[in-house]
């Protein structure tokens, strides 16, 4: 039986608690940061919004000055994070105070408004769901090539990876709960796939629809995993057509089980159908002003991306040198040039919905081609997750996918095939910042644990042969 190869209890909680020990100290020994940078604030306000008014909003994006009035109902952001801030609000009162400072004084560009910039609880929630992830990952190497030192090398290489995206697990963002319930959803894929058992397609299901709740983008991955459903039924089950289709009607159906309430509230309170508006045209027209990077921008970004090569290069801190318009804070970056025009549009129209189509098409029509050479640079860029580890971890995992194919072994193909694909659509869409593609960790771990377990087998066994006889 397949599930038989799974490491042990205690080997699973060993992994556990230490993945989450290193994490959390690697986490909380970061220096506090300011709940105004980056999209902190979002969050923290609609948790706010919650907690005060019961009112899902728009957090920053609402015009309302919620210290005084009940803000509007809101769907530009999806609640899965949101939520959990409000639950670590209710847990700690000190958490709450200083999100209420924060959020209060932010309305009126207070900056020197004594706040406490407090957020353990916080920290000690992305520790754990990192950890869980990593021993979803970890699970995942295991059943894929029924072995418990990928367990254990798998285990190890994406903790080392989350381990230097720390600091940035460290704001009150998104992605640790995103590479949590990410690795999670792929466990029970996994499962789903080597079992074909229903309650392992519900599970995963039921986890992706969390996970769209938490990133909205990940919507892309449903059509996606019903073509691979499609594809290892046909190359593993060899079943009858009707268990196939009990697999995607299942897998569907507890996948809308989760997003579809959310999809009702938003029509009952907005009047509108969709896990989020304008969320999806404001990205896409930041990305459109990726366009005009330069032929020279665009054959440097090779080398200003990859990990050691480009902090050494280039000055990625201050922007002083030719690839300034990469770094965000410069006054003509990439990012204050499409946020600019991104607000210019929100302050002249009031809504980005109705103009995406016309801007696309306008874009498309002129610089389809530029868009697509610029999605390649972007793509290099955002793959190096994990920072100096995915040097090691990139080639390798490479090489895995080679392999796996030459064996006709294409479970962790499957396996990739979401991320990667989440790699090229932020690509496209978005830009070229590695925080969006973490979930690419997972795969990442799993094939270099396969190719390092395989390499140390292989020369375990030379050496036995080549030990001299009795």
């Amino acid at each position: 039986m397949v599930l038989n190869t799974a490491p042990k209890n205690g080997f699973r909680i060993t992994l556990l608690v230490a993945a989450f020990a290193f994490l959390a100290a690697a986490i909380m020994s970061r220096p506090p940061k300011s709940f105004n940078n980056f999209d902190q604030l979002s969050y923290l306000t609609i948790a706010y919004d919650i907690d005060r008014y019961g009112v899902f909003s728009n957090g920053i994006f609402d015009q309302t000055d919620s210290n005084r009035t009940a803000p509007a109902a809101g769907m530009f952001f999806v609640p899965g994070y949101p939520m959990l801030v409000l639950a670590a609000m209710k847990l700690d009162s000190r958490f709450a105070k200083a999100v209420a400072c924060s959020v209060e004084a932010n309305p009126d560009n207070n900056e020197s408004a004594k706040c406490e910039t407090y957020a353990t609880p916080i920290h000690i929630v992305h520790a754990l769901l990192l950890a869980f992830g990593v021993l979803a990952i970890a699970q995942s190497g295991a059943l894929i090539f029924r072995s418990t030192r990928v367990f254990w090398l798998a285990g190890a290489l994406a903790t080392g990876s989350l381990l230097a995206e720390g600091d940035l697990c460290s704001f009150i963002m998104t992605e640790s709960m995103t590479i949590s319930l990410y690795s999670i959803f792929m466990l029970f894929t996994v499962l789903a796939w080597k079992t074909s058992r229903i309650r392992y397609f519900a599970l995963a299901g039921i986890f992706l629809g969390l996970l769209c709740l938490t990133r909205p983008s990940f919507v892309v991955v449903i059509p996606v995993m019903l073509a691979l459903i499609v594809l290892n039924g046909r190359w593993y089950v060899h079943k009858n057509p009707t268990s196939l289709w009990t697999h995607l009607l299942v897998f569907v159906t507890a996948c809308f089980v989760v997003v579809g309430p959310w999809i009702v509230r938003n029509y009952v309170s907005v009047g509108k159908w969709g896990l989020t508006e304008e969320y999806g045209s404001a990205v896409l027209i930041e990305r459109f002003a990726y366009n005009d990077m330069t032929a020279w921008e665009i054959m440097l970004a090779f080398p200003y991306c990859t990990p050691g090569i480009g902090d050494i290069a280039f000055d990625q801190v201050y922007g002083k040198d030719s690839m300034h318009r990469f770094v965000y804070h410069t006054r003509d970056s990439f990012f204050h040039v499409g946020r600019g025009r991104r607000d210019t549009l929100v302050k002249e129209y009031g809504h980005l919905d109705p103009l995406i189509a016309g801007i696309v098409l306008d874009e498309t029509r002129t610089n389809w081609w530029r868009h697509l050479l610029v999605s390649i640079p972007l793509g290099w860029c955002g793959m190096w997750v994990g920072w100096l580890w995915s040097l090691l971890l990139v080639p390798l995992f490479g090489w895995a996918c080679v392999r796996a194919a030459q064996r006709s072994q294409p479970l962790l193909l499957f396996y990739a095939a979401p991320a990667v694909v989440m790699l090229c659509l932020h690509a496209v869409v978005a830009n070229e910042h590695t925080r969006y593609n973490l979930v690419l960790i997972g795969p990442f771990s799993v094939g270099a644990a396969w190719i390092i377990s395989e390499t140390l087998r292989n020369a375990r066994w030379r050496s036995r042969s080549l030990a001299p006889g009795p």
